[in-house]
């Protein structure tokens, strides 16, 4: 008997301390699958390099929109906001709009491939629509395919300067080379444009535009231009870090020459 109570303790000894050392085994993989998941979603140069173009758009905006250019006739108010995203399914700039006549939200990415940036749409209907294009001075134009009844849409983005945008909307039929006028968004931005890029303000350490919100890691201040840039460097700053001085380095090695 007393063997048989012995033979059972250590049993349960023994699978006591399997139990702790598979327990203890886990965790490092439970700590890694955690910090894996918490990287954030890095954005390859070249597409991050053609949306940089439009940090200047990043922040809150008040528009009115136009039916007709100079009419109050029709007109409406509504409000905006460009953010960068990082996301695993779509990653790019994105643009919210609150009261719009025209868009709910959209998401601009850019095709390395074929040279163009692409523009996801959300209607106020709940529908989408897509759109493509390439940057024309300082408009960005972009076109849709042609629907169901053969109209085609095209949204120019025109940005005036730091405080001023224009979003025109168009339409025109399959087989016309013409567009004509749907409505026009005049945006002025909301608030005060803290540094722009190249005047010596804070610059975000994720994009490069202008540096609007202060962040810190280990004890040290970095700024960010958006909301989606703050949590992207608050998942993996130190990937940030890094790629901005690398920036630095080669911006350094540049000026030397």
């Amino acid at each position: 008997m007393r063997n048989l109570c012995k033979s059972a303790v250590c049993l349960l000894c023994v699978s006591a301390l399997l139990w702790f050392v598979s327990s203890v085994q886990g965790e490092p993989e439970k700590a890694a699958s955690a910090s894996s998941a918490k990287k954030s979603v890095s954005i390859p140069a070249e597409v991050k390099q053609a949306l940089s173009e439009f940090n200047s758009l990043i922040g809150g905006w008040r528009g009115v929109g136009m039916i007709k250019r100079n009419s109050r006739k029709g007109a409406w108010s509504e409000k905006a906001e460009w953010v960068w995203k990082f996301d695993p399914q779509q990653s790019g700039i994105a643009y919210e709009v609150q009261d719009g006549k025209f868009l709910k939200s959209a998401l601009l990415s850019y095709d390395p491939k074929q040279k163009t940036y692409q523009l996801s749409t959300v209607l106020p209907d709940g529908t989408t629509r897509d759109y493509s294009g390439t940057l024309q001075k300082d408009s960005l134009v972009l076109e849709s395919k042609p629907d169901q009844e053969g109209a085609i849409f095209r949204i120019s983005i025109r940005r005036l300067n730091e405080k001023r945008t224009l979003v025109l909307f168009e339409q025109r039929n399959q087989g016309q080379s013409f567009y004509y006028r749907l409505a026009e968004v005049g945006y002025t931005r909301a608030g005060t444009r803290l540094a722009a890029p190249g005047s010596g303000g804070p610059e975000c350490i994720v994009t490069g535009g202008a540096g609007t919100i202060a962040v810190s890691y280990q004890g040290k201040t970095y700024y960010v231009c958006c909301s989606g840039c703050k949590q992207a460097f608050e998942d993996d700053p130190e990937t940030f870090i890094a790629e901005a001085k690398q920036k630095a380095a080669e911006r350094r090695k540049q000026q030397s020459r």
